[in-house]
């Protein structure tokens, strides 16, 4: 027979347990991504401006490709013609025959004609179908420079160049000069937020920022000074944090299912005296309810065979296969405007750049082979893929064939001049842009001048000093984006030293 305070010890059995589950157990409930993750995700701040949204009434995505370690662009996009000469003198053994390269046809004209690396022939496809541009010789700056100013330090550069922590932070930041507190993709991530009413932002079920290659600085947003809309619950704030979910969907409980799973969730919900033990379960269950909701939007593509162009099984292509199955799902979630992060290593090539077994470094195919062609082919067939996954999509959304644009990004360009199995870090180098609303088979920007210690140079080894800056560049993808004008200041607070604004690359 139960004693007559049961009710009551069970109620305090119950709490106990929330308490122990909420210290000992949740870090280990959400399968491999850390609940310190999804605090940073959910946390919400109370503004200190007011601020009032006048409502997004499109749909638009931006995809970010980084490759990590710097790739060696002076292989991937080639002067053709008069200049190879230049080129295959300064490259030497790592020079690709002219007759393998990809010829670009533009349809603007520098004075140069192009190739691409052997290994691009889906890039080469995207050109000339008018949806990849090529940005020339691009860039962390802090004011235009020419080799004089660097040499003499009459022009003020980014700090600690050619380290790659430092150059990756520049890049995704677009602010050398300052601390680096947020990226420049959570920055536009944020105007556009602000432009939003409090019910579309009620109605994104996920952050506009989502990565699938974990924490990264580009998408860092600043909530502290965001004011609530009338109506609108708090932690709506929380969809400008960086939402990680990994290549086959969002990790929620792991091998956690049925009535343990609703014990949980109940346990979660439970409120406290303690009232950060109130706020750490209420995070915990609203990780797990967006885990499922994400999971469930998603499975309409969940089918091996759903992409009639199949996706390559790298880690690029897997990545980019979430990122189209995501944007797939943007009704069923809600969103207006979300921004991707993708990463592929491996670009840090200072040996074993070309060549393999049958075809080592000094002999003439050595260039088609090795770490760095691989690279370019896993960029190619999945960059390939992902434009034809979104044109599949914008079979049934013909809007959507405008609405989502891709671009390249890496710590730095490597020098011209090989250091024998390889080639060292560097300064500007070449990016693609791609999509529906690039305009396509162009080049933009400008290509190094090919001498060693002439006037592209930093020194004599040919390390590009660029001519596009990412202020730029980056600047040209959140005009599209629907960054305004008068918010362009906030995003890139240097961009007023330049003399491009837009490139000119978007339609």
């Amino acid at each position: 027979m139960r004693p007559k305070n049961s009710v009551q010890d069970d109620r305090q059995l119950l709490l106990s347990t929330r308490r122990d589950f909420i210290r000992q157990a949740a870090c280990a409930a959400v399968g491999t991504v850390a609940v310190t993750n999804q605090i940073r995700d959910f946390r919400f701040i109370n503004s200190a401006l007011a601020q009032a949204g006048s409502g997004i009434s499109d749909y638009k995505a931006l995809v970010c490709v980084f490759m990590s370690g710097g790739n060696d662009a002076n292989n991937l996009v080639v002067p053709t013609g008069t200049e190879y000469g230049n080129y295959a003198a300064l490259r030497q053994t790592m020079a690709i025959p002219e007759s393998a390269l990809i010829p670009l046809t533009s349809l603007n004209s520098d004075g140069r004609t192009y190739g691409l690396h052997p290994n691009c022939q889906e890039l080469g496809t995207l050109f000339h179908e008018g949806k990849l541009g090529v940005i020339m010789n691009s860039g962390p700056l802090l004011y235009p420079m020419t080799r004089d100013q660097y040499r003499n330090n009459l022009v003020a550069k980014p700090p600690q160049l050619f380290s790659h922590s430092d150059q990756v932070t520049h890049w995704q930041t677009s602010l050398p000069d300052q601390p680096a507190t947020t990226g420049w993709g959570g920055r536009a991530a944020r105007e556009l937020f602000l432009d939003m009413t409090a019910s579309q932002r009620t109605s994104q079920a996920i952050s506009l920022c989502t990565s699938i290659a974990g924490q990264n600085t580009f998408e860092i947003s600043n909530t502290f000074d965001i004011t609530l809309q009338p109506g609108e619950d708090a932690a709506n704030v929380a969809k400008l944090k960086q939402y990680h979910v990994s290549t086959g969907g969002a990790v929620t409980l792991s091998g956690v299912t049925g009535n343990r799973k609703t014990a949980m969730l109940n346990i979660a919900r439970l409120s406290q005296p303690n009232i950060q033990e109130t706020a750490f379960g209420d995070v915990l269950d609203r990780a797990i309810v967006l885990g499922d909701t994400l999971n469930t939007a998603i499975t309409p593509t969940a089918a091996t065979n759903y992409f009639t162009t199949a996706f390559p099984t790298t880690s690029l292509g897997n990545q980019l296969k979430m990122v189209a199955r995501l944007i797939a799902a943007r009704v069923a979630l809600g969103m207006k405007r979300q921004i991707f992060f993708v990463n592929v290593g491996g670009y840090d090539t200072h040996t074993n750049q070309v060549g393999n077994t049958a075809n080592p470094i000094g002999t003439a195919n050595a260039p088609l082979f090795g770490s760095h062609a691989n690279l370019l082919n896993e960029l190619s067939e999945a960059v390939f893929a992902f434009q034809r996954a979104i044109e599949q999509l914008s079979l049934t959304d013909a809007s959507l064939a405008q609405s989502v644009t891709g671009f390249t990004a890496s710590d730095f360009g490597r020098r011209m001049s090989p250091n024998g199995q390889g080639t060292d870090h560097a300064w500007g180098g070449h990016h693609f842009v791609f999509g529906g609303a690039v305009r396509g088979q162009r080049t933009y920007g400008s290509y190094p001048v090919l001498q060693l210690g002439g006037p592209s140079d930093t020194g004599s080894g040919g390390t590009w000093i660029p001519t596009t800056s990412v202020d730029e560049y980056s600047a040209t993808l959140a005009k599209w984006f629907g960054v305004t004008p008068t918010d362009m200041p906030t995003v890139f607070p240097n961009l007023g030293r330049f003399a491009n604004p837009d490139l000119g690359f978007m339609s």
